[in-house]
């Protein structure tokens, strides 16, 4: 009998190991995951705007703190190590700052280090991903920061050998703007005074500091450009609003250029029918038949350009496309804006693609 005790006292030991072990590995799992969230994240998101001050003098780690205290970070040791290995290092500023808690660390950081002074009036402009040209120059027009025509003509006027990023691109005569999927989705704290030139200098350099050296090297592997990549990755933006999904969709546009099939991306044909301000998702049969570089039902392989501004997970996602057999995929859940996948053509449609099922 006492043995039997004996066993049973240790097997409850056993199990109670067990399930602090299974308990202890979960939050340790999860700590992980927020914190390495917080270290690398560039996704922007719809949150509360919160009112910080920051004192004078204040070092990384009272910032942080600060931070924590407001509930815009749960972990100043990500915010402090990811500030090291950022051009803002030194660079936060002192004074009063609207921050918001959809806000990735980094776009916290070139809020702080934008607004050097309290004494200098900012205006804030969001860029989501999927923007482009013309919905920024939308944008700005209705915060007051400059005119639509007067940012798009900066752009136009904007040189290749301007910027690095472009160095190995040829880019085709017939492209609306050269520097198009460049202007990176961020939140910018715009200064008072800032010239449009400016602007969009701010914003291309906004693009470099994020488009990481590990990038260009995955995009050199695969026999690409840094510019054939973002226009991947704007299709990728435009098309696919499901995380899960981005891989597998790049996947498709690999396997159908590899094919010999034209892309078939209907946001490339909206991105020209609306001038880039896709406020429809409705394309007639003559729509598919316009001439057109941008047209990927008529040409085979990319469209002359980016069709909008992406972020960096649709440019992971091209860069770390899905091993699949798939070729097509449609819109299967208008609500979610979930796609099923097939290797070959759904009965009754023409093409492999939904449409496009991003919001503004």
């Amino acid at each position: 009998m006492e043995n039997v005790t004996k066993f049973v006292k240790l097997l409850i030991a056993l199990t109670a190991c067990f399930f602090l072990y299974m308990y202890t590995d979960q939050y340790i799992s999860d700590y992980r995951r927020d914190y390495d969230k917080e270290l690398t994240s560039t996704v922007t998101a719809e949150g509360e705007d919160v009112e910080v001050y920051i004192p004078e003098g204040a070092s990384a780690r009272k910032i942080a703190k600060i931070l924590k205290n407001k509930g815009l970070i749960k972990y100043e040791g990500a915010f402090t190590k990811r500030l090291k290995n950022t051009d803002y290092r030194g660079k936060l500023g002192s004074g009063t700052f609207t921050l918001n808690t959809g806000m990735n660390t980094l776009d916290m950081m070139q809020i702080m280090a934008t607004k050097m002074s309290e004494d200098v009036e900012t205006v804030q402009l969001v860029v989501p991903e999927g923007f482009t040209v013309d919905l920024i120059g939308a944008r700005c027009e209705k915060k007051g920061i400059c005119s639509k025509a007067d940012f798009v003509a900066e752009v136009k006027a904007a040189m290749q050998a301007e910027y690095g990023f472009l160095d190995d691109a040829t880019i085709p005569s017939d492209v609306r703007y050269r520097i198009e999927g460049f202007m990176f989705p961020a939140t910018y704290e715009i200064p008072e005074g800032m010239t449009v030139k400016e602007l969009v200098a701010y914003m291309t350099k906004t693009f470099s500091s994020y488009y990481k050296e590990d990038y260009k090297t995955k995009a050199a592997e695969r026999g690409l450009t840094t510019y054939q990549v973002i226009t991947l990755a704007s299709l990728l933006e435009r098309e696919c609003k499901v995380p899960e999904e981005r891989a597998i969709m790049a996947g498709i546009y690999y396997n159908r250029m590899q094919s010999g099939m034209p892309l078939q991306v209907d946001a490339s044909i909206l991105y020209v029918k609306t001038d880039g301000m896709y406020d429809t998702s409705i394309l007639k049969d003559e729509d598919r038949k316009r001439s057109s570089g941008y047209n990927t039902y008529l040409n085979e392989g990319l469209p002359s350009g980016p069709i909008c501004n992406p972020g960096t997970a649709c440019i992971e996602a091209v860069l770390n496309p899905a091993d699949t057999s798939y070729l097509y995929y449609r819109l299967d859940d208008p609500e979610k804006g979930t796609h099923e996948f097939s290797e070959t053509p759904f009965e009754g449609e023409n093409t492999g693609d939904g449409d496009d099922p991003s919001e503004e």
